[in-house]
């Protein structure tokens, strides 16, 4: 529970927080292509007293706090990137209690709540507790192509040190503490192609790529947990009156449980193989693979998700129940460090330009991140 000053400083500082919402989202931020925002944010940070402060070689923005050379450490982390590839200002619209903007909640909002946590910090010269470090980090890449680029390099850099790490994603009724896995694939295939009158029965490259798609779509999946797969776009061709050379397609297929993730790679190279037989031209190239879970305590991270749970009802009076998802979390859950996923706000429409969230959910939000932020912190 906040003390009265912590609750006092987000209630004073709540009108900055919203400013700050609204020149943040307008903030193109692509996956792979976030340093608009990286540089705002940093030089946000110094202007609020934060020492320290470092864009990394993944384009996170890094807050250390209290770390020394080898202690263990505490991540705490929002993502930066959108999933639009927009590269001018996005639309930032405001009706009644809705604020509307692509990216809005998913992820800038849970982003402007670490933020002020981060402000905080820096004014009161906050120190971690138990001789922990905090890493307060405004990461790259956890939407799409971004390959969870930016928990990648945390977790590489910083390794076996991280003794816990949660992320600030998606809106207040979403906690997860199960990694969904995942492997995305752009598939190439080339034929002949020719006149499509002159050169009539040649092959066609968007007829072989149409049949693939058909027989992965006709596959069964593992029941074990839940495994999904999807064909996410398609391009190829020259004309109408061309006869297609070539076409590829992005496809992915996900799992909550590596076993079932093992089968579909065995499913989707079978099939790969089976055009390469008709002597068809099929290039394949990973474009993704997010891991599932590895092997975690799970007294701990029963207690970390117990926590979590707690400090949402808290400013909510509800309780998120836990569900597989794919978020930054899949690194270090990967490598057996105990890590939540929860998030700060009530909307929806994520991942349209339409998203939208509550104004008024807000405020709860900060205290849920301030809340969790701090518990790692001096009282």
């Amino acid at each position: 529970m906040l003390s009265d000053s912590v609750s006092k400083y987000i209630v004073e500082h709540s009108e900055e927080a919203f400013e700050l919402l609204k020149e943040l989202a307008a903030i193109p931020a692509p996956s792979n292509h976030e340093e608009k925002r990286a540089e705002f944010i940093k030089a946000w940070l110094e202007k609020q007293g934060a020492k320290g402060v470092f864009i990394d070689e993944a384009l996170n923005v890094v807050y250390p706090i209290g770390c020394t050379d080898d202690n263990p450490l505490i991540v705490a982390m929002a993502h930066q990137d959108v999933v639009f590839p927009d590269t001018t200002p996005l639309p930032v619209k405001i009706e009644g209690d809705k604020i509307m903007a692509p990216g809005i909640g998913d992820d800038t909002a849970n982003l402007v709540a670490l933020m002020m946590v981060m402000k905080y910090v820096a004014e009161t010269n906050a120190l971690p507790s138990d001789g922990n470090g905090v890493l307060l980090v405004a990461n790259s890449g956890e939407e799409g192509l971004g390959n969870l680029k930016g928990s990648r390099n945390i977790c590489k850099v910083y390794g076996s040190r991280i003794k816990e790490f949660f992320s600030l994603d998606g809106g207040s009724d979403f906690l997860t503490n199960k990694a969904v896995g995942s492997k995305r694939y752009k598939v190439t295939v080339e034929t002949e192609g020719g006149h499509s009158y002159g050169a009539f029965g040649n092959r066609n490259a968007i007829a072989y790529l149409s049949s693939m798609i058909n027989t992965f779509y006709n596959m069964k999946v593992p029941q074990t947990g839940k495994t999904t797969y999807n064909v996410g776009l398609i391009s190829g061709g020259t004309s109408v009156n061309t006869i297609a050379q070539k076409a590829e397609m992005l496809y992915e297929y996900r799992s909550d449980e590596a076993a079932d993730l093992a089968i579909m790679e065995k499913q989707f190279n079978a099939v790969i193989d089976s055009y390469k037989a008709m002597l068809i031209k099929v290039t394949v190239e990973t474009v993704g693979e997010r891991p599932c879970s590895g092997e975690v305590d799970q007294a701990k991270l029963t207690a970390l998700t117990e926590k979590a749970q707690a400090i949402v009802n808290t400013y909510t009076n509800s309780i998120p129940e836990p569900k597989p998802g794919s978020t930054d979390c899949n690194i270090p859950l990967s490598l057996g460090i105990p890590s939540v996923c929860l998030g700060c706000y009530i909307g929806k429409g994520a991942h349209t330009y339409e998203e939208w969230l509550s104004i008024s959910s807000l405020k709860p939000g900060y205290s849920i991140a301030f809340d969790m932020v701090l518990s790692y912190f001096k009282g």
